[in-house]
């Protein structure tokens, strides 16, 4: 049972890593929580092929496998987690009223942890070749590709762990990015320097996908010469950021100028009762851990403010 006015004490929108998390800390709390998911409990964690580097798991596991022990776990503390689209969120007073598919749930305390998606890069070709050569999964499109020639774009985290993963695939990978070092974490970096079955290329771009039906050339250039070359590839994977999903923020709520929604240290906005955690919120480093670090403060916060709105009415 709710404990005010309300339906739910905490409703969570997103049900990746963070979301479930927050699901789980705020059922932990004996406070009546909602998860609220549109797609698949686990969000871009059910993509990764191999996950090393989750605190507590001394062998790696997959992003699936891990997704459903979280899940689980949520589950067992009593979080409701239910698969509905949020269409539309409102202010009424202390409370939000969220309209879905099915109808209105009325909660003093939202937490937003609907994530991010893959940013394109906007190329020609790039969109009409999707599912044709043009992904950005490697786990999900990389087996389609064994044995061949793979162009990777990108330099943070994501293109590094991707290209290493395709490198089981084929021995035949170019991972390209357009500065002249990388962006990702050392021991990533290296692990990709280190693969002879991945070609490294600073400082060069990719300016057009090339193919009728599907993916035979990319269009190069090298900053560092300005050469344009065309050569021959097979796939293209782009890891290149993330554009996140913020849409059902409300104007009030402070956002950077990717559209990364401003937070302060308890993970609320600049609207009482409404906090971003994990991809959707602001942050230097995009970790799962990061994620699930958020998503504790956030259902901390909420569960104070669900205790002072209670104690008032």
């Amino acid at each position: 049972m709710a404990k005010g006015p309300w339906d739910k004490d905490i409703v969570v929108i997103g049900g990746g890593a963070a979301g479930m998390t927050a699901a789980q800390y705020g059922a932990r709390a004996n406070l009546d929580t909602l998860l609220l998911e549109r797609y698949a409990f686990g969000g871009q964690a059910l993509i990764i092929s191999e996950l090393e580097n989750y605190p507590g798991f001394s062998e790696m596991i997959t992003g699936f496998d891990f997704s459903q022990r979280m899940e689980q776990q949520a589950r067992n503390f009593g979080a409701e987690l239910v698969v509905n689209e949020v269409l539309k969120l409102e202010r009424e007073g202390e409370l939000f009223s969220i309209k879905t598919k099915t109808g209105v749930v009325r909660t003093p305390s939202v937490i937003l942890a609907t994530g991010a998606v893959h940013r394109p890069l906007g190329v020609e070709g790039e969109e009409r070749l999707i599912g044709r050569g043009v992904s950005y999964c490697a786990s999900c499109d990389g087996p389609f590709f064994k044995g061949k020639k793979i162009l990777v774009v990108g330099g943070g985290d994501a293109a590094c762990d991707e290209a290493h993963y395709l490198s089981n695939l084929s021995d035949k990978i170019v991972l390209i990015h357009r500065r002249a070092e990388f962006r990702a974490q050392d021991a990533l970096a290296n692990r990709v320097r280190n693969n002879g079955n991945i070609e490294v290329r600073l400082s060069q771009v990719a300016l057009e996908v090339l193919g009728e039906n599907k993916v035979q050339k990319v269009r190069l250039k090298d900053l560092a010469t300005d050469k344009v070359y065309e050569e021959e590839f097979d796939a293209v994977f782009i890891f290149v950021g993330s554009i996140p999903i913020t849409d059902l923020a409300f104007p009030e709520v402070e956002k950077d100028g990717q559209g990364f929604i401003e937070v302060n240290e308890h993970m609320e906005s600049a609207v009482p009762g409404f906090f971003a955690i994990g991809d959707a919120r602001r942050t230097p480093f995009r970790q799962l851990a990061v994620g699930v670090g958020d998503a504790a403060l956030a259902a901390h916060a909420a569960a104070h403010r669900v205790e002072d709105l209670s104690a008032v009415g």
